[in-house]
């Protein structure tokens, strides 16, 4: 690792520290938030997309170095998801609007997870993650609003294919330069698909006790090792 390599790397462990600390006080503000104007409840809205942005800003510090595709769409993977975060804490019926946000996110991460593997390189693998994408949605299906239907097909699919590449690419990049890389965005992407899943049980069939907990928690973790694969991948040796 160059000494520039690792002044980025010490740089961003002070960013990762505020991250932390944000996404588990938007955790407990969301926990033990009342009423939409309760203390606990403004943490939230302050530390939610804050915690999103943080790590933003290390993905952004990498870039000079890493790949500019790979780390560019995962830069902007975490914008469109901090506008889905916004979204999808405020008052009112705003789901939909961050499902958008949220297909964005996965869109662009699909294309970060093409950028140095071939899509579908393990037709097994996507086959797993299609049939669990199909799983969740039966799952849900007569508890969602006709007018959702449609909407979650198509989230579903991206999500599946999102992570099915995350996985795919991390078997494909093992025992190469790069396969630190592709391990942290392989279990990124699995965590992705298992906050999301939570995330629409919690809201659309099941109450899930201190859900708020685990929907944010493998969220952030996953956010987290999506934004460490970029600084995984300007430090391969």
């Amino acid at each position: 690792m160059t000494y520039q390599g690792t002044l980025k790397v010490e740089q961003n462990r002070s960013v990762y520290t505020v991250f932390f600390l944000c996404a588990g006080l938007a955790i407990t503000g969301s926990l033990l938030a009342g009423d939409d104007h309760s203390a606990w409840r403004w943490l939230h809205y302050l530390t939610k997309p804050t915690a999103t942005l943080l790590l933003l800003v290390a993905v952004l510090r990498n870039m000079p170095a890493s790949s500019r595709s790979y780390g560019l769409a995962v830069a902007i993977g975490l914008v469109s998801a901090a506008a889905g975060d916004t979204f999808l804490m405020l008052p009112g019926d705003y789901f939909l609007a961050g499902l958008i946000c949220f297909l964005l996110t996965h869109c662009a991460y699909i294309f970060a997870l093409t950028r140095d593997a071939k899509l579908n390189a393990h037709p097994l693998v996507f086959c797993v993650f299609g049939l669990l994408a199909l799983a969740v949605v039966g799952g849900l299906w007569t508890s969602l609003p006709s007018a959702m239907r449609i909407p979650v097909i198509i989230y579903a699919l991206a999500l599946g294919v999102m992570a099915a590449q995350a996985v795919s690419r991390g078997l494909q990049l093992k025992g190469t330069p790069r396969e630190a890389t592709g391990r942290y965005a392989a279990y990124g992407g699995l965590l992705f698909m298992l906050s999301d899943t939570l995330l629409a049980y919690g809201r659309f069939r099941w109450q899930i006790p201190y859900n708020a907990l685990w929907v944010l928690g493998t969220y952030y973790a996953a956010q987290y090792l999506l934004a460490r694969s970029t600084e995984a991948y300007v430090n391969k040796r």
